[in-house]
């Protein structure tokens, strides 16, 4: 998020920062119209172990007609999604792996026909039977930022300090802007809190970097640890302030900039710091996103985190959800997760990188339904 918490802890934060987004979600409380019911034609019959077992969804065999917008979908970029995973496959998926690579190169139909022979859909459903879920999105932030301090560029990303260890309370936020970590590393400088406050809840971003001699270069922040405080959403802290009703972003970086001294305290008002290391970006892979908890770069469109006690990493899904930001059916990976993402039908959608891919999961919050295709 390669641990659970490679680019994965940032949905825990997100469900914290729920407020960030209120503005752009207001409309997507109605739910869209339901999946079409099993139809009558009969479904093969699981033998025992057929599926895995998990102790927070159900998976409830069906016929293919079940999946809305099946016969549709572009899989050219889900298959990319899915070499991606057989890099690092779950051993009942596995074996599948090589005729994944054979059809890198097919057709849409070609491949349709294949996943038909060799999978098996199955509903995933909560243990009481609820089938409809929710849909959130993240992405990776694109920022300007420096080596070295300078003005407009003052709020540091810092690397892990020495002695960290995974799990344990280390200094708080405040602790060690005022100096209490004397060793800090810091990797580069922001332009501003709210840059620094989105990189933070994402878990991993790209900078633009100018280097000494005065060439630039984009290298990504990648997630090395926390220092295993609680998170508490600063935007939710600013509304409670009287500094803004809007919580968005955008609604965040114009109350801060109206009211200045409240920058610090803002980012006080969390606990949780995010320790990054620097990763290079080649050419080859500038498309890519950040590595997720399976351990594979993400893609944007076709990588979603679930819960794994619900979807094992490396499966492939069938995801669909109707809302004001987004109309999807297709098929996705899921290859993170994330301490918010828990339940059966939960899923978080990585929208990619830059601005674009940032207002896309900002405004996401929308009903969801989930089909597993497990091998037969």
């Amino acid at each position: 998020m390669a641990s659970l918490k490679t680019f994965s802890h940032r949905r825990c934060w997100r469900l914290g920062a729920a407020l960030l987004v209120a503005a752009c979600v207001a409309g997507c409380g109605s739910s869209p119209k339901a999946p079409p019911q099993p139809g009558a034609s009969p479904v093969p019959a699981v033998g025992a172990g057929a599926a895995p077992s998990h102790p927070r969804s159900r998976w409830v065999p069906v016929d293919w007609s079940e999946l809305p917008g099946f016969e549709s979908d572009d899989t050219s970029a889900a298959w990319n999604a899915w070499l991606q995973s057989c890099e690092r496959p779950p051993s009942a998926l596995a074996r599948l792996c090589p005729q994944v690579r054979q059809l890198a190169l097919a057709g849409d139909a070609e491949r349709r026909v294949w996943m038909r022979a060799n999978l098996r859909p199955y509903r995933v459903q909560a243990t009481n039977g609820e089938r409809q879920g929710l849909l959130t999105s993240y992405y990776e932030p694109l920022f300007d930022a420096a080596r070295q301090r300078q003005p407009g560029f003052e709020v540091p990303l810092y690397a892990p300090p020495a002695g960290l260890r995974q799990g344990a309370r280390w200094y708080t936020r405040q602790q060690i802007d005022q100096g209490a970590l004397l060793a800090r590393r810091e990797l580069v400088w922001l332009r501003d809190a709210v840059d620094a406050m989105i990189v933070q809840i994402q878990g991993s971003g790209r900078v633009r970097v100018r280097e000494a001699g005065g060439g630039q270069r984009t290298v990504r922040m990648a997630f090395a640890g926390t220092n295993g405080q609680p998170f508490r959403s600063p935007a939710r802290w600013l509304v409670q302030q009287g500094a803004t009703r809007d919580a968005s972003w955008p609604g965040v970086r114009a109350a801060l900039a109206a009211r200045p001294h409240l920058v610090q305290p803002f980012m006080w008002s969390t606990p949780r710091v995010v320790f990054f290391k620097e990763e290079a970006i080649s050419a080859a892979d500038a498309s890519a996103g950040p590595r997720g908890a399976q351990g594979v770069p993400l893609t944007a469109g076709r990588s979603i985190a679930v819960d794994p006690k619900s979807i094992p990493y490396g499966t492939p899904v069938w995801l669909v959800s109707s809302g004001p930001a987004a109309s999807l059916q297709r098929l996705v990976l899921a290859q993170d997760t994330g301490s918010a993402i828990t339940g059966a039908v939960r899923a978080d959608f990585f929208a990619g990188t830059g601005e674009a891919a940032g207002t896309l999961a900002g405004s996401i919050k929308q009903p969801l339904y989930l089909w597993v295709l497990w091998p037969k």
